[in-house]
């Protein structure tokens, strides 16, 4: 075979490879996170270490993968056409093909056959290998293209410079790469690793929690005042050691006679266990302590910092009037991210949306009308200013009737337990849908 065609087909293999080494780059090093490399450098990865200085400067070597592929796309340009040409030639002139046919015939033939490997073997399939396997060939790739930028970067220092003067000619400035993922973008994340089995139904749970935090207000966790126990400042450790033994809290709010718009601090169990324990005799004003007041609308991550910095797991919310809305603690905040906290003493508390059977459910009356929505597709309408389930069933039942119920679509609520105007328990019952109802027309 001829020498020169021996030479130029290898020069446009070289050409191919390099610009399937280009593409392949430039896909790999946009697709690979950031996150990741920063993992395997700190896993002492050597590979990483390159692989982070070219994320970190992401624009200077895109371009030195656009300079290498447009530099290759033209040399397969040049070296395709006339290589082919000197292949096809004998064999249309063993066919006796009139020359200016063959001349068309080859120019088609060589284009087509070039374009081919060029966009097939040169751009889509280490397209696809890059996007799939983006950390594997970003580290495979990324100490010759970090060298590649090195050696041409006075050129590629021109090119962008040149770049950067005509963009703004245009009065378009730099801009910097922003890194930061949105709040609705982490959740797409995380739920996208969830569905790949990065991680698992809890932690998928307690990461949408957390998401949820900062938009949840201290009155829709906080035990409502008609549900607070409170120790009254006149009581005596005798009167106290009943309510401790029928509740068995940790800390109870302390009321001036009895009122509970009057909190005047907090007591903690432990401490007058100990001195009762002691023979110690005490008021309940000798180891009262200061409690933490916050407002109802305050969002649950406000109150917890200020538990934190505060040191307390207590704090009375009040309303707007400057009345007592209710109490929150420490467990109840935390609950909010890990779900029920149960201990020894919490053996026959109920879960807030307890299963009695297929078609019907008890719902705590403090349930959002949030997680109903989310959890059995309900709707409910005139509810802009109420959060609760129980505080939907208050508005609807105008006559305060204990035997109240209502119907929505396929949903009956009724009121399974309450106390003076609260719905503390709601009973949720799926009904069966008529054949009219289930059968397509």
């Amino acid at each position: 075979m001829d020498p020169i065609i021996v030479l130029n087909l290898s020069l446009l293999v070289l050409l191919i490879a390099l610009t399937a080494f280009f593409v392949g780059s430039e896909f790999a090093v946009v697709k690979v996170r950031a996150s990741r490399l920063d993992q395997l450098v700190s896993e002492g990865n050597k590979k990483a270490v390159i692989a982070k200085k070219l994320s970190s400067n992401l624009d200077y070597y895109l371009s030195a993968c656009q300079l290498g592929i447009t530099v290759t796309a033209l040399g397969l340009g040049w070296l395709g056409k006339p290589t082919v040409e000197r292949i096809l030639y004998p064999v249309f002139d063993s066919f006796d093909v009139p020359a200016s046919v063959a001349a068309t015939a080859s120019f088609i033939i060589a284009f087509s056959f070039v374009t081919f490997l060029h966009v097939v073997v040169g751009e889509l399939a280490p397209k696809t290998l890059a996007i799939q396997y983006a950390e594997r060939m970003t580290l495979l790739l990324a100490r010759p293209l970090y060298w590649f930028g090195q050696i041409m970067k006075p050129l590629i220092w021109t090119l962008n410079g040149s770049a950067r003067l005509l963009l703004r000619a245009f009065g378009v400035g730099p801009a910097g790469h922003d890194q930061a993922h949105s709040e609705e973008e982490l959740k797409i994340i995380v739920t996208e690793s969830y569905k790949g089995g990065e991680i698992n139904q809890t932690e998928l749970s307690y990461l949408n929690n957390i998401f949820a935090f900062d938009d949840r207000a201290v009155k829709d966790i906080m035990v409502p005042r008609t549900q607070m126990i409170a120790i009254d400042q006149s009581l005596n450790q005798q009167e106290i050691l009943p309510i401790f033994d029928e509740h068995q809290y940790t800390r109870y709010p302390v009321t001036e006679n009895g009122d509970k718009d009057h909190v005047i601090g907090f007591i903690n169990v432990k401490e007058m266990l100990t001195n009762f324990a002691n023979g110690v005799a005490i008021n309940v004003g000798d180891i009262t302590h200061d409690l933490l007041l916050v407002h109802e609308t305050a969002t649950i991550k406000e109150v917890l910092l200020q538990m934190q910095s505060q040191r307390l797991h207590i704090a009375l919310v009040i309303d707007e009037y400057g009345g007592t809305a209710g109490l929150v603690t420490m467990e109840d905040i935390l609950e909010e991210i890990v779900g029920e906290i149960r201990d020894e003493f919490d053996g026959d508390e109920l879960l807030d949306i307890q299963q009695i059977d297929d078609m019907t459910y008890h719902i705590n009356g403090r349930v959002l009308l949030e997680e109903l929505e989310e959890r059995f597709g309900m709707h409910f309408d005139e509810s802009d200013e109420i959060d609760t389930i129980g505080g939907w069933i208050q508005r609807h039942n105008e006559e305060n009737a204990s035997d109240f119920s209502i119907q929505k679509g396929i949903y009956r609520l009724s009121v399974a337990e309450m106390e003076n105007y609260q719905t503390l328990l709601v009973s949720l019952e799926i009904l069966k849908q008529s054949k009219q109802e289930t059968d397509p027309e």
